[in-house]
């Protein structure tokens, strides 16, 4: 029987546990004993890792045959090759290993089509890292023989992270940009392909990310319309007020292909964010089991 590991259970690690249909063992970890609770409402046994191998990990690690990290990088590197790369090397059940990362490794490329084979231009650290983490996990997986799949996400959206959760609580910005698209993909999706790659033990790059790249101030509009509520006001990117990270976001203009996804076999939940949006409001899931907000369906 497979038995799934995931380095950093967060968001989308419970959701690949959620979408568990069947019912294999997944064990994930947390920096704090107090999300324990979380990961086993989403179908996992939780342990602790915060940068150091404990005994339950070293124990559970030889009976692994799926090994998803999900865990960013930092100065020093990758957290879980430090703490774990010997030991991962020799983990006996091993047949196949997952590394979430993220497009931005891909960089600037003035709106363009990118696929896998594009040049990756990160502009921020953060994406410089996963460019280095990438290569490492790679390389292990040369050493081992054990197929390495990289998953390059787009940015993440689902229940409880949304344009209605934001309309609701009143931090919901129309940002206009002219030219300025951004990708995303729906936390679901990010499980669908991660069981699907697990499933066929397949390894290699793949973008993660849907058929519609698209201005934010696109999703926000659609979004207010589905809830019938008015849309922010517009705001200019030049005058806007952004913290340094957030405006670096914009720094970067890309439509990333998810064609390889497709290729192999993949068939999206949800191909665009109209789709998902539709979706997610009438079910009400877009709180993520929190109370409804005033704002109703009408």
């Amino acid at each position: 029987m497979s038995k799934f590991f995931i380095f950093g259970a967060g968001y989308s690690g419970k959701a690949f546990a959620r979408d568990n249909r069947n019912r294999l063992p997944v064990t994930g970890t947390t920096r704090s004993a107090d999300n324990f609770d979380a990961l086993r409402e989403a179908g996992m046994t939780p342990l602790t890792f915060d940068g150091m191998l404990t005994p339950e990990i070293d124990a559970a690690l030889p009976q692994t045959t799926h090994l998803i990290i999900s865990i960013a990088p930092d100065e020093g590197g990758d957290p879980v090759l430090a703490a774990a790369h010997d030991a991962i090397a020799a983990m006996p059940a091993l047949q196949w290993i997952g590394y979430l990362s993220t497009v931005g490794v891909y960089g600037d490329h003035g709106g363009a089509w990118v696929d896998e084979t594009a040049e990756c231009r990160p502009v921020s650290k953060r994406s410089r890292l996963r460019v280095a983490a990438e290569q490492q996990w790679r390389e292990l997986g040369e050493k081992t023989g054990i197929p390495v799949a990289i998953l390059r996400l787009s940015g993440i959206y689902g229940p409880g992270r949304n344009a209605f959760v934001n309309l609701a609580n009143g931090t919901a910005k129309r940002l206009i940009k002219p030219g300025q698209v951004f990708n995303r993909i729906h936390v679901e999706d990010i499980a669908g392909a991660l069981w699907h790659l697990a499933g066929r033990n397949q390894g290699g790059i793949f973008n993660v990310t849907d058929d519609l790249p698209a201005p934010p101030q696109d999703v926000v509009e659609y979004a207010s319309s589905v809830m019938n509520v008015p849309p922010p006001p517009a705001i200019s990117f030049e005058t806007a007020q952004l913290s340094p990270m957030a405006r670096s976001f914009y720094g970067e203009n890309k439509r990333v292909s998810n064609a390889a996804m497709k290729a192999g076999g993949y068939r999206f939940r949800f191909p665009d964010y109209r789709c998902a949006l539709d979706h997610m409001w009438p079910s009400g899931n877009w709180e993520q089991g929190e109370p409804r907000s005033p704002m109703k369906k009408p």
